[in-house]
């Protein structure tokens, strides 16, 4: 990997995170949600872009800047896991699961329209 991509992936590896945060504050103020919609957004629309990103054959240090550093900065785990083990804790188990079933169903529909609008790119 050469030292452009290095950069390249902690330049935008900062935009992608504070763009979820940005993003997350910005539902979750208007929404005042039950399920973490903030989140689940982030998680979908990041997914969707993945999707595109390689339904459109990106390579080389592109493909390392834009999915490593800009989504893999954008989308998060590890949240989606707090949030939703927290909902559990709270007795909110449905919703819990709800957030589980939506995340995956649509995470996964994302990526793959992303990754049949980028084929056609």
């Amino acid at each position: 990997m050469s030292w452009v991509a290095w950069v390249g992936v902690a330049v935008v590896g900062g935009f992608g995170s504070l763009a979820r945060f940005g993003l997350t504050l910005f539902v979750t103020d208007r929404l005042h949600p039950h399920l973490p919609e903030g989140t689940l957004l982030v998680n979908v629309s990041g997914a969707f872009l993945l999707g595109l990103l390689a339904g459109a054959s990106v390579e080389g240090d592109a493909r390392l800047i834009l999915g490593a550093g800009l989504l893999g900065s954008y989308t998060t785990f590890s949240t989606w896991m707090v949030e939703t083990q927290r909902i559990e804790e709270a007795g909110k188990r449905r919703i819990a699961v709800a957030n589980i079933v939506l995340s995956v169903v649509l995470g996964l529909t994302a990526a793959a329209l992303g990754h049949a609008i980028g084929a056609q790119l």
